[in-house]
């Protein structure tokens, strides 16, 4: 019969297909070091095998994305305390436990460790249904984003084997136009045959706008060589079928962002976030999707720490008041905050005068930009926290 303790810490290597589960005690020895594979009935059945070791239990997870997305749900639903211990510290940990060996089963045993340790680790919960919509909303533009990326390189080195003028004519990442005519014309020879009032034509047709001016540079290109480069049959059909792909890929880009929006602006918080200069509705649904309801911060010094944008102290000795720039944060938080100072100091304004002010003190321009960034954190968490939106001068505060 096995014994009852007061409480235990249970660490949990997810994965996939199967989490590896430790428990501890208060020790620090073993309990029980069990496979559980990511299924229902298996994981109720740890919950339960934990529950009959101790009075409390206490969980620890490394990964909080989809794949442990099954193990907090049943967790959170009976009741368990779950919190989170990032890869980085169980990978750090390691090398102080015995022997070089890396498996499930030892991480486990160090996250379940290190929550035994360590009153610091974040909470985790489910959460809400909005918020898990716009996780997998954005995410999934992030891998359209890439894909498109992909596309447009491919596209253009394809293109360089067959026309390097060509190539060069155009910025098909920011121009439609371009990549419909590919579906049709992509070598020098079809598009000198064509012409530019045909080419002109066929373009309107397509409703491409400044459809003639693709057309002059189109053909202006094509007429600067007259060689026919080795493969350049097959590498026209390939350029013809990306060229499809691509704005196939445009338009699901444009359905997701469509629904990224609808979504969003089912939040609350919606209109007080895009009330903000620089913060549209994917830079917010984005924001939205990363901080949940804010309950994980207790200050916007922690929102700016988590977003990359406090400086990290790096004092020994009598060296104080030296800072560097921290390298454990969130990068597309970050990513939010500069792209919106960004806009937001390209428009005269309260964060353009900031952003000029810093660089007459001598600030280089991303500097520059990471300050603005860092103040615009003060100003959003201070717009949600009191359900106000932005103005460009401070609110008036009356006398008691």
């Amino acid at each position: 019969m096995s014994t009852s303790h007061k409480r235990i810490w249970v660490g949990v290597d997810a994965g996939k297909g199967h989490h590896w589960a430790v428990a501890v005690d208060a020790d620090g020895e073993t309990l029980f070091s069990t496979k559980v594979i990511n299924d229902e009935a298996q994981i109720l059945t740890l919950i339960e095998t934990a529950r009959e070791r101790a009075d409390e239990v206490r969980w620890a997870v490394d990964i909080s994305g989809r794949a442990s997305t099954l193990l907090l749900a049943l967790l959170v639903a009976n009741g368990q305390r779950v919190v989170y211990v990032p890869g980085r510290t169980v990978n750090r940990m390691s090398g102080a436990y015995r022997g070089e060996a890396k498996t499930d089963a030892k991480d486990a045993k160090v996250i379940a460790d290190q929550a035994r340790m360590r009153r610091d680790f974040a909470p985790l919960e489910t959460p809400p249904e909005l918020v898990s919509t716009l996780q997998l909303l954005t995410n999934h533009r992030a891998d359209l984003i890439a894909d498109r990326v992909r596309l447009i390189n491919r596209l253009r080195d394809l293109l360089v084997g067959i026309c390097p003028a060509l190539e060069r004519a155009f910025d098909y990442s920011a121009a439609k136009g371009p990549v419909v005519m590919l579906t049709e014309y992509q070598t020098p020879a079809a598009l000198r045959r064509i012409g530019v009032k045909r080419l002109t034509t066929w373009l309107e047709r397509r409703k491409v706008r400044g459809a003639s001016d693709v057309a002059a540079k189109a053909v202006e290109a094509a007429q600067s060589q007259q060689t026919a480069l080795p493969g350049e049959k097959r590498a026209a059909k390939l350029v013809c079928d990306l060229a499809h792909q691509l704005l196939a890929l445009d338009e699901r880009i444009k359905d997701n962002d469509r629904e990224i929006r609808e979504t969003f602006r089912t939040d609350d918080r919606a209109e007080i976030i895009e009330s903000m200069p620089g913060m549209g509705p994917i830079l917010g649904a984005e924001f939205v999707a990363i901080v949940g309801d804010l309950g994980g911060y207790k200050d916007a010094g922690r929102l700016a720490s988590h977003a990359g944008l406090a400086p990290v102290a790096r004092d020994s000795g009598r060296r104080t008041g030296n800072y560097h720039r921290p390298k454990r944060y969130n990068r597309r938080l970050r990513h939010i905050f500069y792209m919106s100072a960004q806009t937001s100091m390209m428009r005269p304004g309260p964060s353009r005068d900031y952003y000029l002010k810093k660089r007459s003190e001598g600030l280089l321009h991303t500097q520059a930009l990471l300050s603005l960034a860092r103040r615009r954190v003060d100003v959003l968490w201070a717009m949600l926290r009191d359900k106000r939106l932005f103005t460009s001068a401070p609110p008036v505060t009356q006398a008691a």
